[in-house]
């Protein structure tokens, strides 16, 4: 069942056209009337196989103006790099303290650890592993420079990987964003996914690119343009 306000906004929106990506973000703008800032996502669909190891695609891009959203940083480390995560900006740096916090419950975005942190961290895979908050050293959130790590996430850095059906979503801004800096944006989050294409695909990679907004329809982009992101 299709609600009035969205029944409105598909009066004037072509479901089977694919949009320029400047053309996709003004119609966006245009029709959002909710009363509260919308996230934009995008949706890509890409020709994978997610059951293979080597096709499994995975990274993390830093969004050029940030996402406009408070991210809340842990820190699993001891000694002095608790001190040196805290200065960096971290919400919370610990060890052992830090895990018995989590196992009761999790207040934050993003999780970053020293490598000898990683057997405390381990331990706590069931908790953070579905809510896609294990620190990973192919993301750069295992490592010794804690102060770097919590700065690119304070920032506005991206993770992607895809699902099971072979598709990245992810939420990049706010829709307040000028369409500039929403277009900047995109480019640098899809350009990110299309540089990580797997060595073993052959044709096409990229299926369909999709913009929507947390209330708004989902608008397909013109593959071509998307390829040259």
């Amino acid at each position: 069942m299709i609600g009035k306000r969205l029944r409105n906004i598909l009066k004037d929106f072509d479901q089977e056209k694919c949009y320029a990506l400047k053309e996709a973000v003004s119609f966006l703008k245009k029709v959002s009337s909710v009363h509260f800032d919308e996230t934009l996502e995008v949706a890509i669909n890409l020709n994978i196989d997610s059951r293979k190891a080597d096709q499994n695609v995975r990274g993390m891009v830093s969004m050029p103006h940030g996402t406009g959203k408070m991210v809340r940083v842990a820190v699993f480390c001891k000694g002095p790099k608790i001190e040196e995560a805290l200065v960096a900006g971290a919400d919370l740096a610990g060890a052992e303290d830090l895990a018995e916090k989590i196992q009761e419950s999790i207040d934050f975005d993003v999780c970053i650890a020293t490598p000898d942190m990683m057997g405390v961290v381990g331990r706590l895979g069931k908790i953070l592993g579905p809510k896609g908050l294990m620190p990973n050293p192919k993301l750069g959130t295992v490592t010794v420079d804690v102060a770097t790590a919590v700065k690119n996430a304070k920032s506005g850095q991206v993770e992607f990987r895809t699902e099971k059906a072979g598709i990245v979503h992810a939420g990049l801004c706010k829709l307040s964003f000028s369409p500039e800096k929403i277009e900047e944006t995109v480019k640098a989050f899809v350009g990110a996914v299309v540089r990580a294409r797997p060595s073993g695909i052959k044709g096409s990679y990229i299926r369909k690119v999709s913009l929507s907004t947390t209330m708004g329809p989902g608008i397909k982009l013109d593959l071509g343009e998307v390829n040259s992101f």
